[in-house]
């Protein structure tokens, strides 16, 4: 089989997979929560974020565009930095936050569907049922949403501009209820602890970048993917923001598990609150069907490369899915949920969790670049950083920031560090012994380049022999990795 990938992605391909990756109902949770604790205030925190993101995106184009046949930010720390720090890094970055983050989203889907359509149905089973249909269809490669997630991410997009704009202007809503008058930022200078809050609202822009080995001129389209869908996510979240302050009260936005609901129903009334609720659940289940059907093949990736268990190297006989790494997903993703999370009383403490953990990848990709400009100074760079190293020093300082200050409220620091502090606890045992123990490779001594583009040119022809094609392009709406590309 051809293992030669044809450059066919324009600009607007790059575009909606990088909006699409963003756009998710937790991202609504967090916009909703946040705009409650800060009033519009929380614009400075969105903007602080979308700094932040913009200087993350930044050095992902840079490494995506000097490596573009390499195994994502894998790769680029394999060279940089070494096996520990790079195993650590997906694992705590794309593996384990999508344990929270997506059970969080099937716990909003549940919500949505028993408060909108079926009152007296305990939430935990519609999202139980999601997460079982889902495992099914991918386990026999039944791809339903893969085909539509396009539509529902620019639905979702388009929804949220159109109802915002209604409520800012007012036409064809429902009589605004009276809101007592807050000041513009109640928190003060409070407001920046937020930042970590706020980037939720842009996690996974840099997922289009494995899009680089098949995009026309990657160093220029996939850069302006990112840095537009940033505009496009800031604008739609903006004027929705605004339109929930003028229709739901502080108290209620900041203490819902579904704040976008609240808003669409108390503007619209039932109409309102159906047309979000449809929307949003679509959103969760594109979502959970990419986590489902594209983590385990970063899983059968890793094995490949000798980084995880054999196992996850099989591959179902009949179907040509890697159905162990899809239970094993689904399984970990219900254990959380059905453990606490879908009785949760505040999904944002574990939404940001999984924003913690995956902060800690942003830092390692500016550190990267930092290090690679040092030791490959004429390496070519189809595209590079402006204004370097002011972005990679300003981006890291910044998500260190954030990462201290994750809690919005302190009654919710202790939760959400015990939980991040499980996360890489875990993780840094498992890598540790596995490199220690099991293939007995050192730990901090950084791969050549030419030894990673060896290397990844072997796992592509592992991955082709087997029927799974070895880029990983994200599908839209969704927080995971990507879905497999077709060739």
């Amino acid at each position: 089989m051809k293992t030669e990938l044809r450059k066919t992605l324009g600009f607007y391909s790059c575009f909606s997979v990088a909006v699409g990756l963003v756009v998710a109902s937790s991202t609504l949770v967090s916009l909703g929560q946040g705009m409650g604790l800060a009033g519009g205030g929380f614009v400075i925190a969105m903007a602080s974020g979308w700094i932040l993101q913009l200087f993350s995106a930044q050095s992902y184009a840079e490494l995506a565009c000097m490596m573009p046949h390499a195994g994502g930010l894998r790769s680029y720390t394999k060279v940089a930095l070494g096996s520990l720090p790079a195993m650590a890094a997906v694992i705590l970055a794309y593996i384990i936050p999508n344990l929270f983050a997506a059970p969080a989203e099937l716990a909003v889907a549940g919500s949505v569907i028993t408060e909108t359509f079926t009152p007296g149905i305990p939430p935990v089973l519609w999202g139980g049922l999601l997460l079982a249909i889902l495992t099914i269809t991918n386990v026999i490669g039944v791809d339903i949403f893969a085909k539509l997630q396009i539509v529902f991410t620019m639905t979702m997009m388009i929804s949220m501009a159109l109802l915002g704009i209604i409520g800012l202007t007012g036409i064809g809503t429902l009589p605004a209820p009276v809101i007592p008058d807050q000041p513009f930022n109640p928190m003060g200078m409070g407001v920046f602890g937020l930042t970590a809050l706020a980037i939720w609202l842009y996690i996974g822009i840099e997922f289009v970048t494995p899009m680089a080995q098949e995009a026309k001129q990657p160093e220029k389209n996939i850069p302006k993917a990112m840095i537009y869908g940033l505009l496009a996510i800031f604008f739609v979240n903006l004027v929705y923001g605004y339109a929930s302050l003028k229709f739901v009260p502080a108290e209620q936005l900041t203490n819902s598990n579904h704040p976008h609901v609240d808003m669409a129903l108390a503007m619209l009334g039932r109409p309102g609150m159906i047309w979000i609720a449809v929307v949003s659940i679509f959103a969760s289940a594109s979502t959970i069907n990419t986590v489902i059907g594209v983590v385990p093949r970063m899983l059968y990736g890793m094995a490949v490369s000798r980084e995880l268990p054999r196992v996850f190297r099989l591959i179902h006989p009949r179907f040509q899915t890697p159905w162990v790494g899809i239970l094993f997903m689904a399984g970990a993703m219900s254990v959380t949920y059905f453990g606490g999370i879908s009785e949760a009383p505040n999904l944002i403490i574990y939404i940001l969790a999984a924003c913690c953990s995956w902060l800690f990848s942003y830092v390692i990709a500016h550190i990267d670049v930092l290090i690679l400009r040092r030791r490959y100074p004429n390496q070519r760079r189809p595209y590079k950083t402006p204004f370097y190293p002011i972005p990679q020093i300003i981006g890291s300082l910044g998500m260190v920031y954030a990462i201290i200050n994750i809690a919005p409220v302190p009654e919710m620091e202790s939760i959400i560090f015990r939980l991040v502090g499980v996360m890489i606890a875990c993780t840094l045992v498992y890598v540790i012994f596995w490199l220690r123990f099991v293939i007995k490779e050192p730990m901090f001594k950084p791969m050549n380049m030419q030894e990673a583009q060896e290397e990844w040119g072997l796992v592509e022809k592992e991955l082709y022999k087997n029927g799974i094609p070895a880029t990983f392009v994200i599908a839209p709406g969704s927080r995971a990795t990507s879905s497999a590309t077709t060739i």
